[in-house]
Formats: C-alpha cells, structure tokens, sequence
C-alpha cells in the first residue's frame, strides 16, 4: 500500500522546500507534490517537523555496533553493520574489509555476498582496502598481508557478482594496464595508500582510477615540487574523494582547502567506522592489535589511526558546524556524491519520482529520527 510522508522540509538532492508530500510505493518514490494536492485516500504518515533527506551511502564501513568484518567475516557481521550504522541515517553501505590472509578476504566477500542474497537491507557491495598497496603507507594495515596484484587477481575480483565492487590499492604498485582492465570490468578503483607521485597517480587515473581513499590519510603529501597523492587528489576535478570529517583524521584547515579546490560533487564523506562506532564498545582487537578509543580516536598502542569512531550523521554535523559548509551541499556529500560515485546516482541520493525511498528523518539539530531502506 502507498503512504505519504508529510509533516517535514524535504531536501530533495538540490534544494529544501516545504510543503511537500513524498508518496512511496512498491519500494520507491512514486511523486513529491504539494501536500494540498496529495490524492485522498493516501494513508498520511506525519513527520512533526524537521527535515527529510536522501538516506546516507557509506562506501567505506570496516565495522559497527561491536562488529568488524575482518575480525568475523560472516553474514551475521554484515547485518550488524549494516543495522548498528542505519541507526545514524546510513541507509546503504560497502562494507569494507581490509588489507588480511587470504581466506579472511574471500570469507569476506562470500559474506557480503550472502548477505546481498538475503536482501540485508542497505548492503549495496563490498570495499575491498588492500592488499595491493604501498608498505610504505600501510597506516594500520599488516604489512606481511601486502603484496603485488596478479592477473588472476583481477579476474577474481572483477567476477565477484557482489553488487557494487570498491578496491583500493596503490598506484605506484600496480600497473596502469591492470588498472585499465579492472575499471572495464566495472571495478570501482580507489586509490589509496601509497607514496606515489603525481606522475604515477596520473596514470592510474588515465587508466580509470575513479577515487582516493580518505583523502590526506596515508598517502604522499603535496609540496611545491612534487605535489604527490594529495596534489593530484586535489587537481583533478572529476575524481571522488572519500573525506573522513572527524577532527582527527583531517586538520579543519585541510578540509577547507580541499573544499575550496575540489568541485562539490566530487567530495563524498565516509566514516571509515570501526566496531566502536554506532554504539559499540570503547576496545576491540584489529588481527590481533588492541585498539582504543581515546579522545574520540580510534589508536594503537604505537598511536597509528586504526579507522574512526565516526557515523555518517556526525559527519554531517561537523561539515556545518564546524567547516562551515552549507546543509544541501554536506547533505549531498553524504548521498547524492557517493550515490553518482557508485554510478547509482539515477536511483539513490535524490527525493524524486522513480527513486528509491531509502530516506533519513533529521530532527533541526541533524540527530536521526528514523530511516527507511525502500520504503521499509
């Protein structure tokens, strides 16, 4: 049966109006109108204010609610994910697992895959960080993990039939030809975690390279003569940055820059989440290291970042409290950018006729109400 949300300001994906009845049905919008125009009969279910928004896509969540995915790589992982961070308005996810043995990686997939079987709600693909990256930047990844990329690799990951497939991995590492035949089987290449230089990410990117993975973390850093990750991350305006905005990964003044020099919609905010996050516990053991949280960061005992305490939801507020980034453009790089980075922007990231109705309820001061995954 149809229904109606009325009640709320909608941020439709451009603007926010009010006045507007969003009817959903069968899983999807089936019209935004005035609410005096809304057809009788129509079940009205009234919001009581706030505002309602395209739900937040999440392409990079290692963990959630207690549960990281290399730790127990099964489909009951994925759902606790997944329903630990919807919670927060994340209403569709890649769960992310990184840079480990072999059989944690594929136990990992498999469960993604299962979990996509079973239509968990929200589970749009997989992240795969690692293990074709640069020791030299391997943050809190293993560095006895790290190797070089095969041939036999790519056709395994291109064939994963996992929904939407992320991979990060290091520029300076792999070969612009593998890259080439992994962005033409639909990969999703990120990179990320490496020392590269501007010459070797520019061929990445040639090669169809579409991302950088958390922007400024573990990567060459940008000077006058070499301009590195950061520079090339930064100059070109048709890749996606993944932005971690939690006050610990990125100096404010690094965000802004990055916001001054990238065009909008190419920044996507990410939470790099850990099972801390979305209301887990303060510790938790990453292959064995013991991680905590410490003053809102997640750390080893060498003081190395291991992810983040961050939910998408925060991640909005500290764009606009802090930054100073108008609400529709920290909304949009809470959806519909990452939405346009999956290539799913013609279905999620907009309250329109035709789209999903995977929906995020914010009370005025942005904390999340309710949620809904298509139309549920």
């Amino acid at each position: 049966m149809a229904f109606a949300l009325t009640g709320a300001r909608v941020f439709d994906g451009e603007s926010i109006r009010g006045g507007l009845a969003v009817v959903i049905g069968g899983g999807r919008i089936t019209e935004v109108v005035p609410e005096e125009k809304l057809a009788a009969g129509i079940e009205r279910r009234v919001l009581n204010g706030g505002l309602l928004a395209p739900g937040f896509l999440d392409v990079q969540v290692n963990g959630g609610g207690g549960a990281l995915l290399n730790d127990n790589p099964t489909i009951d992982t994925v759902r606790r994910i997944a329903e630990s961070h919807r919670k927060f308005g994340t209403t569709g996810m890649l769960p992310t697992v990184i840079t480990d043995a072999p059989e944690v990686l594929s136990k990992a997939i498999a469960a993604v895959k299962a979990a996509r079987s079973k239509n968990v709600p929200g589970v749009l693909g997989i992240h795969i960080e690692g293990p074709f990256l640069d020791k030299e930047r391997k943050g809190a990844h293993e560095a006895k993990f790290i190797r070089t990329m095969t041939q036999d690799d790519v056709e395994r990951i291109a064939d994963l039939d996992c929904g939407s497939v992320m991979l990060t991995l290091a520029p300076n590492r792999v070969p612009p030809n593998l890259i080439q035949l992994l962005a033409n089987k639909g990969v999703l290449v990120s990179l990320g975690h490496s020392e590269a230089s501007l010459a070797e990410v520019a061929r990445a990117l040639a090669s169809g390279a579409r991302a950088f993975t958390h922007l400024f973390n573990a990567m060459s850093q940008m000077n006058g003569r070499e301009p590195g990750m950061v520079g090339a991350a930064l100059a070109d305006p048709e890749s996606f940055c993944g932005l971690i905005a939690d006050g610990y990964h990125v100096h404010d003044a690094a965000m802004r820059v990055a916001l001054a020099a990238k065009p909008r919609s190419r920044i996507m905010l990410v939470t790099d989440a850990m099972p801390t996050a979305a209301d887990g516990p303060d510790n938790f053991a990453l292959q064995g290291r013991a991680v905590h949280l410490a003053n809102g960061k997640l750390v080893l005992d060498d003081g190395t970042l291991a992810g983040s305490n961050l939910t998408m939801d925060g991640a909005v507020r500290y764009c606009v409290e802090r930054l100073g980034v108008s609400l529709e453009d920290a909304l949009c790089m809470a959806s519909l950018n990452p939405a346009s980075f999956l290539r799913r922007d013609h279905e999620l990231g907009r309250i329109k006729s035709g789209y999903l109705a995977s929906l995020a309820h914010l009370s005025n001061d942005l904390q999340v109400l309710q949620t809904w995954i298509d139309g549920k």
